[in-house]
């Protein structure tokens, strides 16, 4: 078994997950990254995707994440997301009504950039849909 390490999830209505942990598989912008315990200090934004813990029993926990930002040190990691979703908890309707949220944020975007994220954010969503197959 791994070294545990701290890890906390944080959205902005609430602490999701605080809970010592083996690993954590994060949606970097830069791409896909894995933090151990003693990891070296890092601070970078995430894009919207799926965040995998691998908790101390070594179960796998997923997170969609819709982006925010990333902190590890050698103690630990801290997520900040701006939306997060336990996979475990998420049903077809919410995530019909999270791609028509997406969907109008696309549509109401008031530059390119905008709409960029946004549609980059949709993306990601429909893909998570049809890989969960609901």
């Amino acid at each position: 078994m791994s070294e545990l390490f701290r890890f906390e999830l944080v959205s902005p209505e609430k602490l999701v997950l605080a809970a010592q942990v083996q690993q954590v598989q994060v949606p970097g912008t830069e791409g896909d990254f894995g933090i151990l315990s003693g990891h070296a200090p890092v601070m970078t934004s995430i894009r919207p995707g799926v965040l995998e813990v691998t908790t101390r029993s070594g179960n796998a926990k997923r997170f969609y994440v819709r982006g925010g930002f990333a902190e590890a040190d050698p103690q630990g990691l801290v997520v900040l997301a701006q939306q997060s979703i336990d996979l475990d908890e998420l049903n077809a309707s919410d995530l019909q009504q999270e791609i028509q949220n997406l969907e109008e944020d696309v549509a109401d975007a008031n530059s390119d950039e905008q709409r960029a994220k946004a549609q980059f954010a949709l993306d990601r969503l429909v893909e998570l849909q049809a890989a969960l197959d609901l």
